[in-house]
């Protein structure tokens, strides 16, 4: 696509890889402090040089992602949600969802990451898949990686 690609684990702090490497998940002060705030501030740079860009994130909750596409101020309970053409950033999640044994065998095969695969779990339980009105698409990780990209593609261009 020719967009600019990040991937939330490289703004990991120490202590948050330590953490996750002895197999304890972060908390919500814990990722939101890494990656919420600090990608919508970066989607909102790239989004003012008309720069399209994409972040390989997990963002399980719903607060994450409002927070990804409004800012700080989408965890303050009086503020409706925002979608579409209302929202501070037009993103499309991208929820590749699939059987924990498929992504456990991946993770397995992983080498040299922080995140050990007993986490995995952990994960499922605080996952919140995307649901309207949020922006999303939902793709099977069972299908092969030609056919996830062209999905992905067809939905973003």
């Amino acid at each position: 696509l020719g967009w600019k690609f990040y991937d939330a684990d490289d703004y990991h702090s120490p202590a948050n890889k330590k953490k996750m490497a002895e197999g304890t998940p972060l908390n919500d002060e814990e990722t939101c402090s890494y990656t919420t705030c600090e990608f919508f501030f970066l989607f909102d740079r790239e989004d003012s040089s008309r720069q399209d860009a994409i972040l390989a994130c997990s963002a399980l909750k719903k607060m994450y992602r409002r927070v990804l596409v409004s800012g700080a101020s989408a965890t303050e309970s009086n503020q409706p949600e925002q979608t579409g053409e209302n929202a501070a950033l037009k993103i499309l999640f991208v929820h590749l969802d699939g059987p924990m044994e498929i992504i456990a065998g991946r993770l397995e095969r992983r080498s040299g990451h922080f995140m050990p695969p007993k986490l995995l779990k952990s994960q499922f339980d605080t996952l919140e898949p995307p649901s309207a009105p949020e922006n999303f698409i939902t793709i099977s990780i069972e299908k092969s990686l030609p056919e996830i990209v062209l999905e992905i593609k067809r939905a973003v261009l």
